[in-house]
């Protein structure tokens, strides 16, 4: 395997006459000029996948009873979207490198708000899971697309910190999700959070038809079939750092997502919380990750080394881990909901720093096919967490023990990527650094 992979410094010098909206002749100048309108919408294309699934958490117990099924059966709910957005990033990706960004996210957008409209009329848990499956499917054109969209527009350091300026956006999601679903639960049932859900989606696909334009002119897209398109994926598989940041990026995806699946069951059910408390907790975890991503776009991307900042936060996530392990095992005693929240914000913030620099760090490596390196960055990161989001109940809901053992483990395999596959000593020996 290869250990660096090409990086490359572009500059764009569009026309004068660029229009408002970015086109395939000058994506990044436009972009730049109406910045605010275009980082909305990736934003909230990016929020769609933690919306999916954050509102719905505050229903999860109800769900279980209305529909009269196990807590491990409706936490397949999630799974299958996970695994839907995991599996659909594999196909729409490279159609994005060889169509380009703005059809194939169309008729993403119109089938999710399609699949989850009928997921709100889902009689019984197995037809909610099948339509939970397709509307992941169906989403995950948001996020594919988004992300290869930023690698069209931005390189380098610039492009770090564009992600970092996302996650105010979209990390802004985890935070109203919860509340909303809360909220929705006093005046409705289960059903109606999809129903909101369905009006997001409309919302943003109205955005993306009259404001977002193409980013991929024709002369760089991707010539071929599928055998192309999985001869890039094996080529970019064959990059071993390329690699090592996805790996390690998806891993610590599914830490953040076994406390999306467990968290519900483990405050509200273990603790005695309310469905609105439980909203307010998780809505100050997702602060602290909002806090902290900001706090690496605009204080340390530029001025300390990726890699270094990579390693902080994988450390502070392993350490969170521990305590939260030896805290559920009972080791200090019965402990009470405080000490739990806290290691879990202290997780929560720490994907501040693991996530938009995972991200940065594999797609600087490949300005040649965004989307399929795109595709594969999420679908490492959905099937990770699609496996981790059910073992976390596997020993029913009276105990938080799964969920920290989990996050352990996939914090300790993220750690085991980017120490083994990126090696990044070695791009620091060598005089290669991700921030100049």
């Amino acid at each position: 395997m290869s250990e660096r992979g090409p990086v490359t410094a572009r500059s764009h010098e569009p026309s004068p006459e660029t229009p408002s909206v970015p086109t395939a002749a000058a994506p990044l100048k436009a972009a730049r000029r109406t910045g605010l309108l275009v980082t909305f919408i990736l934003g909230g294309l990016t929020a769609l996948p933690p919306l999916s699934m954050d509102m719905y958490l505050p229903a999860l117990p109800e769900v279980t009873n209305v529909l009269h099924s196990p807590a491990a059966t409706i936490q397949l709910t999630l799974t299958a979207c996970l695994a839907g957005m995991a599996l659909g990033q594999l196909v729409i990706g490279p159609m994005s490198d060889k169509w380009g960004r703005r059809k194939p996210l169309l008729i993403g957008m119109v089938v999710y708000v399609l699949a989850t409209a009928i997921c709100a009329l889902a009689p019984t848990a197995e037809l909610l899971i099948a339509f939970r499956l397709l509307q992941g499917l169906a989403g995950s054109a948001a996020i594919v697309i988004a992300r290869a969209v930023v690698r069209d527009l931005y390189d380098g350091v610039e492009m770090a910190r564009f992600f970092s300026n996302l996650m105010l956006i979209s990390g802004t999601a985890p935070i109203v999700a919860p509340l909303i679903g809360g909220q929705v639960l006093r005046f409705s049932d289960w059903r109606g959070v999809f129903v909101v859900l369905t009006g997001v989606g409309l919302v943003l696909t109205l955005m993306v038809w009259r404001s977002l334009g193409e980013t991929l002119p024709p002369e760089r897209r991707q010539t071929g079939g599928v055998g192309a398109a999985l001869r890039t994926m094996r080529g970019l598989l064959g990059d071993r750092v390329f690699t090592g940041y996805t790996l390690a990026g998806g891993f610590a995806f599914a830490v953040l997502f076994s406390y999306i699946a467990a968290s519900p069951f483990v405050v509200q059910e273990i603790y005695g919380a309310s469905p609105q408390a439980f909203s307010l907790l998780f809505g100050v975890n997702s602060c602290g990750l909002i806090a902290v991503g900001q706090i690496n776009g605009k204080l340390l991307v530029g001025r300390v080394d990726m890699d270094k900042t990579l390693s902080v936060g994988l450390a502070v996530t392993t350490a969170a881990s521990v305590s939260l392990l030896l805290m559920a095992t009972g080791v200090f005693g019965e402990v009470g909901l405080f000490p739990i929240a806290a290691a879990l914000f202290v997780v929560m913030s720490a994907m501040g720093l693991v996530l938009p620099n995972t991200n940065a760090q594999a797609l600087m490596r490949t300005p040649h096919a965004a989307g399929s390196a795109s595709a594969l960055i999420g679908t490492s990161s959905f099937l990770v967490g699609a496996i981790a989001s059910p073992l976390v109940g596997i020993a029913g809901e009276d105990t938080a023990v799964p969920m920290a053992v989990v996050q352990l483990v996939c914090s300790v395999l993220a750690v085991a990527c980017f120490v083994g596959l990126c090696r990044p000593w070695r791009s620091r020996e060598s005089g290669v650094s991700a921030a100049p």
